[in-house]
C-alpha cells in the first residue's frame, strides 16, 4: 500500500509540475491580406461555417477552449493545430499557387464528403463545428465553384 501512495504522490507532483510548462498559443489580432475569406469573399453562411468548423485548426488564430489551460491537453492541442496549419492555413490562402489552391480545394471537397473534416473529436466538443448534410453540400458546392474558377 505504501508503494501505491508513493507512486500516486509522484504522479501528482509531476501533474502539478507540468502545469507550469508554457505552450505557444496560436493567436493573432491581424487578419492577413492573404486570408481565404478576404480573397474569395464567400457568402456569410459559408464564411460562418468555415470559421466555426475549420479556422481553429487551419488559421493563425485559434479560439481556445477552457481545457487548453490543462497540461498535457494543451500540448496535444498545440501539436494538433500545428499539424492542421501545415496541411492548410486559410490565412495564407492567396500565397498559395493556383496549382496548390486547386489541390487544397480538391482535398477540402473530398474530406468534407467523406466526413473526415472537421475531425469527429473536434466536433464532439465543439457542437457548432459539426456539419449537417445541407451545410456539407453548401461548402462542397462553394469549393467546387472556386475550383472551376481557378482553371
Amino acid at each position: 500500500m505504501r508503494i501505491v501512495k508513493i507512486v500516486a504522490l509522484v504522479l501528482l507532483v509531476c501533474f502539478v509540475g507540468i502545469q507550469f510548462m508554457p505552450t505557444e498559443l496560436n493567436q493573432s489580432d491581424v487578419v492577413p491580406k492573404t486570408d481565404f475569406l478576404l480573397i474569395n469573399n464567400p457568402p456569410e453562411n459559408i464564411s460562418t461555417l468555415l470559421q466555426e468548423s475549420c479556422y481553429d485548426c487551419h488559421s493563425n488564430n485559434t479560439d481556445y477552449p477552457w481545457y487548453n489551460k490543462i497540461q498535457p491537453t494543451a500540448w496535444f492541442l498545440e501539436n494538433h493545430i500545428a499539424d492542421g496549419k501545415e496541411v492548410l492555413n486559410f490565412n495564407e490562402w492567396d500565397a498559395y499557387s493556383n496549382r496548390r489552391k486547386n489541390s487544397k480545394l480538391k482535398s477540402i471537397i473530398g474530406q468534407v464528403e467523406d466526413d473526415e473534416m472537421p475531425l469527429s473529436s473536434y466536433a464532439l466538443i465543439h457542437k457548432n463545428a459539426k456539419l449537417s448534410k445541407s451545410e456539407k453540400i453548401l461548402i462542397i458546392d462553394y469549393m467546387k465553384n472556386l475550383k472551376e474558377n481557378l482553371k
